[in-house]
């Protein structure tokens, strides 16, 4: 397979991920009435998982495949 195979089928399970994280049923779990450092809970769970997902396409981006 080749390197950029590998990194295609990591950008689309990562699609993937994102997508669920950042669908309706778990974004409901974090609707609450709640703060956490000042920032509503919702927001913190969307901006975390936001900078979660750019920081694992820059991983996949700057590391090589294992395979190579």
């Amino acid at each position: 397979m080749t390197k950029d195979a590998v990194r295609g089928r990591r950008l689309i399970a990562l699609f993937l991920l994102g997508y669920v994280m950042l669908n309706n049923p778990l974004l409901s779990l974090f609707n609450l009435p709640t703060l956490v450092l000042g920032i509503p809970l919702l927001f913190g769970y969307i901006f975390g998982v936001w900078l979660a997902l750019i920081l694992l396409i820059l991983l996949i981006f700057r590391t090589g495949s294992p395979l190579s």
